[in-house]
């Protein structure tokens, strides 16, 4: 039996995503966010509040950088996904994470974060909150990849939020094969 739940934010999985910037003096700001995906083959978008400190940032830089949370930096992410940059100043050097610069946009990379996209900033919709950003590059800790060179989600180990039960949940076990096993359907 189904039961109606009314309306909720319950498309799964949600990506715990790290959007890191530079505020005006240079410092880095990183929040998380977890209304995010790619809308088109270099493109990602994100709906990020007009009052989060990332929003100023990325408009005076025009770039930004979006990272995949991984469970071993869970009580950092999650910090940096509490506490406000317009409140405390400094959370990106309290998260104990470190950065450095991007070689393609004017943003920082965390380095702890294995999957890194760097966007040049598109365009950001007041009304709606929605940031487009164009990827033009994706950097990855070789940790992550496989040895032909290919992104491993297992290695990966991706996080995604659970906005139903408030949790992180990891991600990366294979459970099939895309274009493949419906094939035994046809």
């Amino acid at each position: 039996m189904r039961k109606n739940l009314g309306v909720k934010t319950y498309l799964c999985p949600q990506p715990a995503l790290v959007i890191a910037s530079y505020n005006e003096d240079k410092s880095v700001n990183a929040m998380v966010a977890a209304w995010g995906s790619v809308s088109d083959s270099n493109q990602v978008a994100i709906y990020v509040a007009k009052s989060h400190k990332t929003i100023p940032n990325i408009l005076a830089s025009k770039a930004f950088t979006v990272s995949m949370a991984n469970e071993k930096n869970i009580q950092a992410i999650d910090y940096l996904g509490i506490t406000s940059g317009n409140k405390v100043a400094d959370k990106f050097s309290k998260s104990g994470l470190t950065a450095i610069q991007s070689e393609f946009v004017n943003a920082p990379l965390i380095q702890e974060l294995p999957l890194a996209l760097e966007c040049k900033f598109i365009s950001y919709d007041e009304e709606s909150e929605l940031l487009l950003g164009e990827i033009v590059n994706v950097s990855a800790d070789e940790s992550a990849l496989e040895e032909n060179g290919k992104l491993s989600m297992e290695k990966l180990a991706p996080v995604c939020y659970d906005p139903a039960g408030h949790g992180y949940y990891l991600l990366g076990k294979r459970v099939g094969n895309a274009f493949s096993d419906g094939k035994a359907l046809q």
